[in-house]
């Protein structure tokens, strides 16, 4: 009698658990069976680090309609593809990012520039601008009749809030029927009275007032820019300025963090960008180094993992949180200055708008591919990110992820700038070499950007 051993295999562990799912492979793990499995993986890092530039095509699309810079843009509360823009030519557009429509186009919204937006609830616009006034816009669809024709009337505006002085600025409470305007002074207003119900600005301020915004979650709370070079808080209960601080350089544009109340994010002229903690405000909690000129718009992702920024230098950079240097850098031959950025509240899209009217759309992730996943596709891009991740310190691995292509204009500035800053930082040098032992301290770079603070 002859014993026989017979292999037996369970065909459920070689198949799919469900139906998509990806065929389970059997792997021996020993090190002893893959001598050179550490090689094949730094080289399968390597060309997912080329693969990622490969497919680096972020731009999606050109939203036009405007015939001069696009000013300003807002998103509206609790949708993923409305957005509105004004223009230096007067006109107000409210887009369907993802038809590529306008829902609204106020041609003549205003007489002169129209320099801020915002959604007053799912129905209603607030524009202001330099003719010193406020209106605010029903936003639901044009009449269309039956022969494809629009309406015979240009579009009324429901209300109109007559100011003092040029408006810079407007932003909308969350909850409440309040709405902030930024001038010469910083103002509260109710959408229910035709005149402002308070006025916070400091007693001995001077600045025109560049920017307003209220907090996201503590509502009450209102931040303001001005030209004097000053970053405000404000308390609309008590109806005065809270703090001040004066900042080496103006800043051009403030946006307060989704999931952190407390930070805000200025962009200011020095070319950097500097997020705040309002508990602290002697001095900032990161720098983030990249534009070669004065920024002039940011905006948080909503997740608060992410900020994007334009600048003078024609160039739109996203960033991520905590990381102070190399961005992801966009750019195009006909993009001139960036006056506006806006994330997109499926934080998948960044909107640009810039000097020659056009309002382009961005992936937030310039590698991402648009449309359906399968499961093995995202199983196979989640394993090249993770390899990605884990070599970043490779030589090479890391010199292909960092490295962006930007304009002839932009690489000659930065390495411009990179030479005055070198001699700069060579001429302290000399300087503490040459004084009294004790006399000249270093001083660290985050300290230098707060000139004096005020309560």
């Amino acid at each position: 009698m002859v014993k026989i051993s017979v292999l037996q295999h369970a065909p459920a562990t070689h198949l799919p658990s469900r139906p998509g799912d990806p065929t389970p492979t059997s792997r021996n793990l020993d090190p002893l069976m893959h001598p050179f499995a550490k090689a094949r993986e730094r080289t399968r890092a390597l060309n997912a680090a080329k693969m990622e530039r490969i497919f680096a095509k972020p731009f999606v699309a050109a939203l036009e309609g405007h015939i001069d810079a696009v000013e300003t843009m807002s998103r509206r509360p609790e949708s993923l593809t409305v957005v509105a823009s004004g223009s230096w030519d007067g006109g107000v557009i409210v887009h369907d990012i993802a038809q590529r429509t306008k829902l609204l186009h106020v041609e003549a919204a205003h007489k002169g520039k129209v320099s801020g937006v915002c959604f007053a609830d799912e129905t209603r616009l607030l524009s202001c601008g330099t003719d010193r006034n406020i209106k605010l816009w029903d936003t639901k669809s044009e009449y269309v009749d039956e022969n494809g024709a629009g309406p015979s009337e240009p579009r009324k505006p429901l209300s109109i809030f007559p100011g003092k002085a040029a408006f810079n600025s407007i932003d909308h409470h969350r909850t409440d029927p309040l709405f902030a305007t930024a001038s010469s002074i910083v103002q509260v207003w109710d959408e229910n009275k035709s005149a402002a119900i308070s006025n916070l600005t400091f007693p001995t301020s001077t600045e025109t007032i560049s920017a307003v915004r209220f907090n996201l979650s503590e509502s009450s709370v209102l931040a303001s820019i001005g030209s004097d070079r000053t970053f405000t808080l404000y308390d609309i209960r008590t109806g005065k300025a809270e703090r001040r601080v004066i900042m080496q350089f103006r800043s051009n544009a403030l946006s307060w963090s989704p999931t952190f109340p407390t930070s805000v994010l200025l962009a200011s002229e020095d070319h950097n960008l500097y997020t705040f903690d309002v508990r602290s405000l002697n001095e900032p909690t990161h720098i983030y180094k990249g534009h070669v000129a004065a920024v002039t718009s940011c905006d948080w992702s909503p997740t608060g993992l992410e900020f994007v920024s334009g600048g003078w230098d024609r160039t739109v950079r996203v960033w991520k949180e905590g990381v102070g240097t190399q961005p992801e850098v966009y750019h195009t031959k006909r993009m001139q200055r960036v006056t506006s950025t806006l994330f997109t509240a499926d934080a998948r899209f960044v909107l640009s708008g810039s000097d020659d009217g056009n309002l382009r759309m961005w992936k937030a992730k310039a590698s991402e591919k648009l449309g359906i996943l399968d499961s093995r596709e995202r199983a196979a891009m989640e394993y090249r990110d993770s390899l990605k991740e884990r070599w970043k310190f490779d030589p090479q691995v890391g010199r292909i992820s960092r490295t962006r292509h930007v304009p002839k204009p932009v690489h000659k500035a930065s390495q411009l700038k990179r030479t005055m800053l070198d001699a700069r930082r060579v001429k302290e040098e000399r300087r503490r070499k040459h004084t009294r032992a004790g006399e000249s301290k270093p001083k660290a770079e985050r300290k230098k950007v707060v000139v004096a603070e005020q309560t």
